[in-house]
């Protein structure tokens, strides 16, 4: 614990993306962030809405909470595998923008580079 302080803080990221086209890619980061020694923020379900049966109003709930998790986050991941941004995701990726948050593609966009 004395050593902590000495310490820089971690970077916090969180990942964006699609639960059904990037669930690998999530695993990966997840694991890999984690070991490059990043507090990680992620999806809390590895399925759809439509498979945990969630009503708009939890729906609604729980993307609050993600952008929530964009506000407290150094870095934000996203996770377009094959290039593919939904609609939630283009709603955070530009939520990030918005608050000049630092982000980075899995694949490239607009000429971005590969991560």
């Amino acid at each position: 614990m004395a050593l902590k302080k000495y310490l820089p803080r971690p970077l916090k990221v969180v990942h964006c993306g699609s639960t059904n086209k990037a669930r690998e890619a999530f695993e990966y980061w997840r694991l890999q962030d984690t070991l490059d020694n990043m507090i990680v923020m992620t999806v809390g379900a590895k399925v759809s809405d439509a498979e945990l049966h969630l009503s708009i109003e939890k729906k609604q709930e729980l993307d609050l909470l993600h952008l929530s998790k964009i506000e407290e986050a150094d870095l934000v991941r996203i996770l377009n595998v094959e290039g593919y941004i939904g609609e939630r995701t283009q709603r955070e990726l530009e939520y990030a923008q918005r608050l000049g948050k630092m982000i980075l593609f899995l694949e490239p966009l607009n000429n971005e580079p590969r991560i």
